[in-house]
């Protein structure tokens, strides 16, 4: 498994609802969805199968949201016989697969995803599936591609975070130095900036800059003494 740490994160999320008239024939978990899911969803699924395919997709995003993964899977994978061509529904699959550790399940289900919506948000999720299968090729080809497209600042700096965890895997903590930056964390830092700063110190660390590498594993100790893996950043200093 990677030695990326990434906070579970919740169910998929889209675009605002739009504003129309909700089903009538919602239960389970679709009650929750959100309009636009589940008018997405009936456009390209057999009416008949529609409320069954809504609710056990409802279910899956709670699952997920509580961090229930197998169970996510279970509802996704049901979701997925009645809508296969719905693009939150591989979503949320590949999303609860990742979570599992099941690589081979998250990639082909992100990419039918990807190839479905357009959308780029879990390219990271790609490259650093690919890193724990040690692809090492295609995760620069990936992190070319997410480059060259562009993403949302969010998952674009996810993604910086990941192939910078690759580059100090591949023995060169210099270039992932340079990827992630050097930036001190401060008290009004979010999540994503201690991730960068964790990869970032990882790099300084091995690349014999202990004194950025302490500094930065201060920093994001005060902010927050908690922070996963610090154990192993410890490692990496002394």
């Amino acid at each position: 498994m990677s030695n990326h740490k990434r906070k579970p994160q919740r169910a998929p999320q889209g675009p605002s609802p739009r504003q129309t008239k909700r089903r009538r024939d919602l239960s389970g978990g679709a009650v929750n969805l959100p309009n636009w899911v589940i008018e997405d969803l009936t456009r390209v699924t057999p009416k008949d199968r529609v409320p069954a395919a809504l609710r056990e997709l409802g279910d899956a995003s709670a699952a997920l949201a509580d961090l229930k993964y197998q169970q996510a899977a279970r509802h996704a994978r049901r979701a997925k016989e009645l809508a296969p061509r719905d693009a939150t529904v591989r979503e949320t699959l590949g999303v609860a697969a990742y979570r599992m550790g099941d690589w081979k399940t998250a990639l082909a289900e992100l990419r039918a995803y990807r190839r479905m919506s357009g959308e780029t948000t879990h390219m990271p999720i790609e490259m650093d599936v690919l890193r724990a299968q040690g692809r090492s090729s295609d995760v620069e080809k990936v992190w070319a591609e997410l480059q060259e497209r562009g993403a949302k600042p969010a998952a674009y700096n996810e993604g910086r975070v990941v192939y910078a965890a690759f580059l100090i895997d591949q023995g060169d903590p210099a270039a992932a130095l340079r990827v992630v930056g050097t930036r001190v964390p401060g008290p009004q830092a979010r999540e994503s900036d201690l991730r960068t700063a964790y990869v970032a110190a990882r790099a300084a660390a091995h690349s014999g800059n202990k004194v950025l590498a302490r500094r930065l594993a201060n920093a994001i100790i005060e902010i927050d003494p908690g922070f996963p893996a610090m154990d192993e950043l410890e490692r990496d200093i002394t």
